[in-house]
């Protein structure tokens, strides 16, 4: 699935019910690892609530993709695996 087609098909939730089941909300982000949309009626102060593993990840990862040096390692790991594999 796209970037783009995932963040189309995340679930989405009004602030107000967000709020009244706050920890429900945090229990399922982390468990399955789906952001969560919470929307308000100004569409500009919505939010999206991603589980601190998530986060961490998603750091990690462009930390690394934010090093030249790096991203022409990974390249040449994946061709190098594409070889070997036969992909």
């Amino acid at each position: 699935m796209k970037v783009r087609e995932r963040v189309n098909a995340m679930r989405a939730v009004p602030y107000n019910q967000f709020q009244r089941n706050l920890s429900t909300y945090m229990k399922r982000v982390n468990h399955d690892s789906d952001p969560l949309l919470v929307t308000t009626k100004q569409p500009e102060n919505a939010i999206v609530v991603i589980g601190k593993r998530d986060y961490d990840a998603m750091q990690e990862t462009m930390y690394l993709l934010s090093s030249e040096k790096t991203r022409a390692e990974i390249k040449r790991g994946a061709a190098q695996f594409n070889d070997h594999s036969g992909g």
